[in-house]
């Protein structure tokens, strides 16, 4: 069976990601998304998450993208911003894996630090992005970030269109 015991819970996720990277060539990389906590007293715990984290690692995968909650409705979470970064910085500790850090990370330097700080290695921007699709863009621009844009957009950088500095104020 895949539940009760932990490694039996393990099982079905361990699995499907050695079938999956069995699948695909070397040169892709997975990963996984994973609870690192539930926030409730007998679901899910951060060594839990750790140790997955570890076993995932071990048939190959490559990252662990790190979430927390959403599994029992009646756990209220106190969210704030990057509530759910020390998920993800106990598991690259813990498992040695590359990690993505969730959970309203805002701004450009709330990102940039996560990354720079070794909380994680990667960053998710879920709703920013829903809310404003050029928040990269617009990050890069922030962080004196150099880029490339297509013709069609580079008429909206602040190097170019005066506007720029009104529709995105510091």
């Amino acid at each position: 069976g895949f539940g009760g015991s932990r490694d039996n819970r393990f099982a079905w996720p361990l699995s499907i990601a050695t079938a999956v990277k069995a699948a695909l060539p070397a040169s892709v990389a997975l990963g996984a998304r994973i609870t690192g906590q539930d926030w409730s007293d007998d679901g899910l715990q951060l060594a839990d998450a750790v140790a997955l984290a570890g076993e995932l690692k071990s048939v190959g995968l490559d990252f662990i993208c790190v979430s927390s909650g959403g599994v029992t409705p009646r756990v209220r979470v106190q969210v704030r911003p990057g509530y759910q970064v020390p998920f993800a910085e106990a598991v690259k500790k813990g498992s040695g894996i590359a990690t993505r850090a969730v959970g309203l990370i805002n701004t450009p330097r709330q990102a940039e630090d996560i990354i720079a700080e070794g909380s994680a290695d990667m960053v998710a921007i879920g709703r920013g992005l829903l809310d404003n699709p050029r928040w990269g863009w617009h990050a890069a621009e922030e962080l004196g970030v150099d880029l490339t844009y297509p013709p069609q957009y580079a008429r909206v950088t602040k190097k170019v269109w005066p506007g720029a500095a009104l529709a995105r104020p510091k």
